[in-house]
């Protein structure tokens, strides 16, 4: 049958799997006036604040899903508001990027931070949050993908996972990122991560990969395809 291996970063060691992402903003708004009169207006900065209280609030769970265990991670990433520097902000946006672990699909994460009904979908402009983590306020929708079951059951993965525990002494990993084994989860092809160079090191300035790595890589590939 079929078989994907995605070359993401990962020591030459297999990583299962992959955390779903989504990205939305959080929305506030307020009436805008000139500062020297703020009463005459409503600061939608400050209503911003129990947006990051909620975000402070919540506990990041690392979740065991078929033997390994993903850490998930809620947080802000870019906030933006004001259109001048004495004026009171009508509006406020806190860009929120939300990793879950794929004991849940797309729709139950969607669920957990806007509510199971609310209307915000990609590409539909600003929606009200029903229920969630951020229930009340309103939402927009700017990214979303489903996470992926680790998938070391296949016959081609095991042989796989088993090569690289002889070669490199390395039980498999969860993938906290998100990779592309997720499109080929959708379609029913088992997939796995494994790619020579450190993910610590992934979009930092040092980014870089050893040759004995690459070597590794490279034996570890044409053994198994053998």
């Amino acid at each position: 049958g079929d078989f994907a291996i995605i070359g993401e970063p990962t020591d030459c060691g297999i990583e299962g799997g992959c955390n779903g992402t989504m990205r939305f903003d959080v929305i506030t708004h307020g009436v805008a006036a000139h500062s020297a009169r703020a009463w005459m207006g409503k600061n939608a900065i400050h209503a911003a604040a129990e947006i990051l209280n909620r975000l402070n609030a919540h506990e990041n769970r690392a979740i065991e899903v078929d033997g390994l265990t993903y850490q998930e991670g809620l947080n802000a990433t870019l906030i933006s508001g004001g259109k001048g520097t004495n004026v009171i902000p009508d509006e406020c946006r806190v860009h929120v990027n939300y990793r879950f672990a794929p004991d849940k699909s797309l729709a139950e994460a969607k669920a957990l931070m806007i509510g199971a009904d609310a209307g915000a979908k990609l590409g539909n402009g600003e929606h009200q949050a029903t229920g969630g983590v951020f229930e009340g306020f309103g939402i927009e929708m700017k990214d979303e993908s489903p996470s992926a079951r680790p998938g070391l059951n296949s016959p081609l993965a095991q042989s796989l996972v088993s090569l690289v525990k002889e070669r490199t002494g390395r039980d498999p990993l969860a993938k906290l990122g998100w990779t592309d084994v997720a499109r080929f989860a959708i379609l029913g092809i088992p997939a796995v991560n494994l790619g020579a160079g450190s993910p610590l090191l992934a979009h930092k300035q040092d980014e870089q990969l050893p040759e004995t790595d690459l070597l590794l890589m490279a034996d570890l590939l044409e053994d198994w395809l053998r």
